[in-house]
């Protein structure tokens, strides 16, 4: 596959990470032509400029990594990033709401979001790790109610990352993109990824994956 650059958000999440490594990130991202750079809030609008006329998208995290915001805050985090640049953003659920049954909130916690990034790529983190094969579904036909673009498989926080089974189960479940992110870091992973339904791959290793 020629193409796996286009694949792959080229991401550095780390709280440790300095505007050095970000330079480093946007700077690879460029010359390797991957789809984004995925970074924190505050790096938006710095890889936006230094990103800019490149064809790189500039995407961040909201609610990141545990999903645990108020929803008014997740959209006012939403709706800033794409002031300072955005143009992709990949929000966190509300795991504990999920967990609990509390299917209206997690809808309205995804709309509030969406109605913030309107005309912007949206991804909702669903954090299969922690769910059931069940929740998985639920929230994955929320997420595409709520005219998500993508959900997305992990934070990469968490105790596990993505698997071709969850990246099938969610594509049938939603019907919509699918973004497996979380333990991506060989050519074989990213083509296991692929060939499952994912049309997106997080990974901190694009390098070594198109390499």
């Amino acid at each position: 596959m020629n193409n796996l650059a286009s694949y792959i958000d080229h991401t550095l999440l780390k709280p440790v990470a300095t505007k050095a490594d970000i330079l480093k990130l946007c700077e690879e991202a460029k010359q390797y032509h991957f789809a984004s750079v995925c970074v924190n809030p505050c790096w938006v609008s710095f890889c936006a400029e230094t990103l800019k006329g490149t064809g790189v998208n500039v995407c961040t995290v909201i609610g990141f990594p545990l999903g645990a915001n108020t929803s008014e805050i997740k959209a006012q985090e939403a709706t800033l990033a794409i002031k300072q640049g955005a143009e992709e953003v990949d929000m966190v659920i509300n795991i504990g709401a999920l967990k609990e049954g509390n299917i209206d909130y997690v809808y309205q916690d995804i709309l509030a979001v969406r109605k913030a990034s309107e005309g912007k790529i949206l991804k909702v983190i669903i954090e299969t790790s922690y769910l059931t094969d069940e929740e998985k579904k639920t929230v994955c036909k929320l997420a595409a109610k709520a005219g998500a673009d993508f959900v997305k498989t992990s934070t990469g926080f968490s105790n596990a990352g993505a698997t071709a089974e969850d990246v099938k189960l969610m594509k049938d479940a939603s019907g919509i993109s699918v973004k497996a992110s979380g333990g991506v870091r060989t050519k074989e992973d990213a083509l296991k990824m692929i060939e499952a339904g994912a049309s997106r791959l997080g990974a901190s290793a694009g390098i070594k994956i198109v390499s």
